[in-house]
């Protein structure tokens, strides 16, 4: 296996020589109905998942290659990550996580000619049909009326043209969302150099040049359009109490199938030496597989599972998840009564890495072990010890100002950044391009960083590896650069020309153990934003305290003191959390409530924390899983639910319904009482309105901004910067064409860039 280890591979699997190929990062996202994929991902933790995705069109035999290959590389792997089984249409949450943008359904498969997406190539027409909220789906449809309905949004891209015809019955949210689509198609595919239209279903006659461009393609309707199709969305949240463990073993010289319990689970029923199937009422299938099961049971692991799904005739599109002793999901542990990690350990500072034999053991790099051992730089998340070279520019007036080295690793909130760094391997360079977007960003500078990126790999040949880091989502390997000294500042800006007065008291969290993963993000100077498992710097013009919280390690405390000496050179005061002199509460505003439950100061969490979007906007109501989940991910328009374990918490959106209210709360009370672990029907569900968090439930976001869903952009506000295309330009369809050629392509001066 050559594999590149980044946050992200994926491989397709072509029916004609059952080899696995490389994706190319521009087309991540983009799906061939006939063929069969695998997709490896490194996540935040130190582990990894494998999920192999099937196509409704591909063969018996590609689908069986896949399973082959993903034993493989499992085996490869050392039975660490977690696999994953995915069917077109019925993707598992996590896997749709990994595609925020889109996930595009595309018609053949490698037999119909399968060819690298670049950049400024215009030569297509094609139909998209687009479908969901929070996870969109795009599947290519046949470039005609007869596609149309009335519920759902439709892009007809037509290379250099891309327009969106909105269903008379489609709301606000799905419009958002598809026409975040059209502009990632735009500036990932196009480099930026495509124009966005928008025609209403209801108000056809409002956009009449959009209509020709449109009638000129498809024809003149003829007849009503189609009824709305109701989604097919399998990802909502239907949980089962029925849930059953049954062991898989060879010990009689055959496999033997048995169940031996049902729901609660707990965790002293799974033995090392055997392999389990968890059965969650047909909704999910999981493997356990014990370290020292024979190895004929756990390289028939998968296969076992989908053998199980037909005997119990189970749809064909069931999730399944195979995963190792000492590498669990979040979603198996939520299924038994208790969980707890073998060598837990106490605190929440320490950060360790879990080896493929549930050894908790202090990361430690090595460039030449990385290198020589691809499998731990993927564990790892890092290429190597981030030692190489590091080149940084500013997107200033939509172009590219290079930043000078003193000022490496400041970086504000309103900015945008292309961070290029240079490393060799076998001999020979090696890139990787860091698109960093600030939080208070323009949408014209994050595309126009979009746009200078394909640029700056341009010059390297397109060799660089691009990757998109949103603030406060920053990678190991980015953090890992700056060597524990990366600052973001909330407020302002480092464009020249640009100056505001710094304010007279500013507040860090610092979060991280080591010169690998540590980070210091500005947030605001009250008390509320304290969070007693971190370190905090208070900077003042009279003082400048280090407060550590009753939570954070050794390791962080050290860390927080690295970060001091880069934010300011005034003396240092240690406060520790309970000892604080009246001057420092003066300093936030006085003293008020913040995070300090103690369960963050005494011992890990025993399941991590779940987030769920509520909504009934598809005509049902639905709860749907949301992976990785941060404060971006609140949606004003609906209810979401935040599973603690040891409370609930319904966070409601300033535009949430009153039905979605009322259903959450109902269905909150269903979700305990269902939930395969016996949860107590008596954990307290607390409601909580958007713009009045308390610092209990802003404690599990990272860096919460008050301000933050303030200043999103409606769908109102993105349509309207959009424009007339027939404004800002002439368009002439040739429409005896086999494929029809876009002539007279005239653009105006001032383009308005926009992306996600």
């Amino acid at each position: 296996f050559q594999l590149s280890w980044a946050v992200v591979t994926i491989l397709y699997i072509p029916g004609c020589n059952m080899k696995m190929v490389p994706v190319p990062d521009q087309a991540f996202g983009n799906f061939f109905e006939g063929d069969c994929y695998i997709v490896l991902y490194v996540n935040s933790a130190p582990s990894m998942d494998i999920h192999y995705w099937i196509g409704n069109l591909s063969s018996q035999d590609e689908q069986g290659a896949a399973a082959i290959l993903v034993t493989q590389l499992d085996e490869y792997l050392k039975g660490s990550p977690v696999q994953h089984r995915e069917v077109q249409g019925a993707e598992s949450t996590k896997f749709r996580s990994y595609f925020k943008n889109n996930l595009i359904y595309k018609k053949g498969g490698v037999a119909s000619g399968f060819h690298h997406i670049e950049s400024n190539i215009y030569n297509i027409l094609r139909l998209l049909q687009v479908k969901g909220r929070k996870h969109v789906t795009a599947t290519e449809v046949e470039v005609s009326w007869n596609s149309f309905n009335k519920g759902d949004i439709f892009l007809l891209d037509m290379g250099k043209v891309i327009v969106q015809w909105n269903g008379p019955q489609s709301n606000r949210s799905e419009k958002l969302k598809a026409l975040l689509l059209a502009h990632d198609i735009r500036d990932r595919e196009r480099g930026g150099r495509a124009q966005i239209g928008v025609v209403e279903g209801n108000a056809e006659e409002d956009s009449p040049e959009l209509m020709k461009i449109m009638r000129a393609i498809l024809g003149q309707r003829s007849g009503p359009l189609k009824e709305a199709l109701p989604d097919d969305t399998p990802d909502y949240c239907q949980q089962t109490a029925n849930v059953r463990l049954y062991n898989v073993s060879d010990r009689s010289g055959q496999l033997v199938v048995q169940e031996i319990a049902t729901q609660p689970l707990t965790q002293d029923l799974l033995d090392s030496s055997d392999c389990y199937i968890v059965d969650q009422g047909g909704s999910s299938v999981f493997v356990w597989k014990g370290m020292h099961a024979s190895k004929e049971e756990r390289r028939s692991a998968l296969s076992r599972a989908v053998g199980f799904i037909k005997a119990k005739n189970y749809p064909s599109s069931t999730n399944v998840e195979v995963m190792a002793e000492g590498g669990e999901s979040a979603m198996f542990k939520h299924l038994f009564k208790s969980w707890r990690e073998k060598g837990q350990t106490q605190g929440l500072g320490n950060v360790y890495s879990t080896g493929s034999i549930a050894k908790v053991e202090q990361v430690k790099f090595d460039v030449m072990e990385l290198h020589a051992h691809p499998e731990q730089a993927a564990q790892q998340r890092m290429v190597d010890d981030a030692s190489g070279q590091v080149q940084i520019w500013r997107i200033e007036k939509l172009e590219l100002r290079e930043l000078h080295p003193s000022s490496y690793g400041l970086f504000y909130a309103g900015d945008c950044y292309l961070v290029l760094y240079t490393y060799m391997r076998a001999k020979k360079q090696q890139y990787i391009l860091y698109m960093w977007q600030g939080c208070h960003a323009t949408q014209d500078e994050i595309a126009a960083c979009a746009y200078q990126a394909v640029a700056v790999d341009n010059k390297y040949n397109g060799e660089a590896v691009q990757v998109r880091v949103v603030m406060g989502k920053e990678p190991r390997h980015f953090l890992a650069i700056f060597k524990g000294k990366l600052i973001i500042f909330e407020g302002g800006t480092s464009r020249s020309g640009v100056t505001s007065p710094e304010p007279a008291v500013r507040l860090f969290q610092v979060r991280g153990t080591n010169e690998f993963n540590t980070k210091a993000t500005e947030v605001p100077a009250r008390s509320s934003s304290l969070n007693t498992n971190d370190v905090f710097l208070l900077k003042t013009d009279m003082f400048f305290y280090m407060w550590y919280g009753k939570g954070c390690s050794g390791d962080e405390r050290e860390m927080g003191r690295v970060v001091s000496d880069v934010v300011s050179r005034q003396e240092k005061q240690v406060v520790m959390e309970g000892q604080e002199p009246a001057e420092f509460w003066v300093a936030l505003g006085g003293k008020a409530p913040y995070c300090s439950d103690k369960r963050l100061q005494n011992e890990k969490p025993p399941h991590n924390p779940r987030l769920f979007e509520c909504s009934n906007q598809t005509g049902r109501f639905m709860m749907t899983e949301v992976e990785d989940f941060a404060q971006e991910d609140l949606d004003q328009d609906d209810v979401m639910l935040l599973d603690t374990w040891e409370e609930i918490f319904l966070w409601i959106g300033k535009s949430a319904n009153e039905y979605e209210t009322k259903e959450a709360c109902n269905s909150a009370l269903e979700y305990l009482r269902t939930h395969p672990a016996g949860r107590s029907p008596d954990t307290p569900i607390i409601s909580v309105k958007q713009g009045y968090e308390p610092p209990t439930f802003t404690g599990w976001f990272n860096a919460w901004d008050p301000h933050k869903c303030s200043g999103d952009i409606s769908y109102e506000e993105i349509k309207k910067k959009l424009g007339d295309v027939s404004s800002t330009s002439q368009i002439t369809v040739v429409s005896d064409l086999p494929t029809p050629v876009f002539t007279n392509f005239k653009v105006c001066k001032k383009i308005f860039f926009m992306s996600l």
